[in-house]
């Protein structure tokens, strides 16, 4: 880690020293000529991976003809993408933003707003759960709840009541008067990668439904097809009432999206909401390319393969060396390592063979190759996986 006060940027990022200049599909090219396989994708954010010539023209065309236009005005681009995302889900609207804080932020004023107009303005608390990562924001910080990320910002928002994960009887004891909507990721990305299990979601949307309140989900690393399905819900067989999305909706241009059913949404009127660059132009050329790849045929079969290839593969590792790596985490291209040694050790040893990963909670290691990977470059990362843990375990016994 490099850490360098003396220069302009805020030292909020402790920043691995590597300069990337350069990159193709599933590989970055340093300052320095060196070739790294990318299994961070930017943190699921590269779903198309590096230079997709799809989405490069895409931009350029656009931006030979209009970079920004205020929302002042009607918006064909971003009406076709919000048509595309509703006939692809459960929504009805759509609300375009910048990044995925933005669009919770925007999920949590849909959800009060439903409840004010509907007859119920004291209804304005949100349920979270323990463990979740809703963003950096004020509000969606206390959403998340998480102590260390709060700390020194001032009070806590009001309006956010953490439960235990997969609780429900504390779910149900948290539910009151003044409960507006349940919101979680359906897997929690920071907190190790640990799916809700499909009887707890399908029991959020029963709750929901018994006691007027709206379920939201925040999609906004599991969405864009990153666990083999276009959106991580639809493997409970049930639906939300909103949604937030971002990350891989973009492909790496920044865009965020809140999805809503044409009832939760009812409360935003004009005025009750608003973005200076929410749908850019050049955002939505992006957001239409990056949707006409994954909605074409086979898109998302691919990704299912490469995720049971890349899975059998570490599950062999695993078996080899209990002593490194226990058990894996995650769906789809969303996987998760769970380490027997401290996690950073196993992702310096990876990086020392050209390969880029990131940590969470719970001592696991992010594995998000971009989605368009391929069988050879699943190998390639499985081997370099395996030379690092081999590393680990050797330096471990000579302790």
């Amino acid at each position: 880690m490099t850490q360098n006060n003396a220069q302009p940027l805020y030292d909020t990022f402790a920043r691995i020293g590597l300069r990337f200049t350069r990159g193709n599909g599933a590989w970055l090219i340093s300052d320095n000529g060196e070739r790294y396989l990318d299994f961070t994708s930017g943190i699921a954010v590269n779903a198309l991976g590096h230079n997709h010539p799809k989405l490069v023209k895409a931009v350029e065309e656009q931006a030979n003809k209009l970079w920004h236009v205020s929302n002042l005005f009607q918006s064909p681009e971003q009406e076709k993408v919000a048509e595309r995302l509703c006939a692809n889900s459960f929504a009805d609207k759509v609300f375009f933003c910048n990044s995925g804080a933005e669009a919770i932020e925007c999920a949590i004023k849909t959800a009060r707003r439903y409840q004010y107009v509907s007859g119920h303005p004291e209804r304005y608390e949100i349920i979270t759960f323990e463990g979740a990562f809703h963003g950096r924001t004020l509000a969606t910080l206390a959403a998340g709840g998480q102590q260390k990320y709060l700390e020194g910002f001032g009070p806590k928002a009001q309006g956010f009541i953490q439960v235990p994960f997969d609780d429900e009887k504390a779910l149900r004891a948290a539910i009151g008067e003044k409960t507006a909507a349940l919101l979680i990721e359906p897997i929690q990305g920071e907190s190790g990668l640990r799916p809700v299990p499909t009887e707890f979601m399908q029991l959020l949307r029963r709750v929901c439904d018994e006691n007027g309140l709206l379920f939201i989900v925040d999609e906004v690393q599991t969405g864009m097809g990153r666990t083999g399905k276009l959106f991580a819900y639809q493997w409970s067989n049930i639906e939300p009432d909103i949604m937030a999305l971002a990350k891989g909706l973009g492909g790496g241009f920044p865009i965020g999206a809140c999805l809503a059913t044409k009832e939760a949404a009812k409360g935003m009127t004009p005025g009750t909401h608003g973005s200076t660059f929410g749908g850019n132009l050049l955002a939505m050329a992006a957001a239409n390319a990056v949707l006409d790849v994954m909605l074409s045929d086979g898109f998302l079969d691919h990704v299912n393969a490469m995720a049971n290839l890349f899975k059998q593969g570490l599950a062999s590792i695993i078996d080899r060396f209990p002593d490194v790596v226990q058990s894996i985490r995650g769906i789809g291209l969303l996987t998760g390592l769970k380490c027997v040694v401290p996690n950073v050790e196993l992702i310096a040893a990876m990086r020392d063979e050209k390969l880029l990963t990131v940590g969470a909670g719970n001592n696991v290691i992010r594995l998000l190759p971009p989605l368009i990977v391929t069988e050879d470059e699943i190998r390639d990362g499985l081997h370099r996986i395996e030379k690092a843990v081999q590393y680990v375990s050797n330096a471990h016994k000579q302790k």
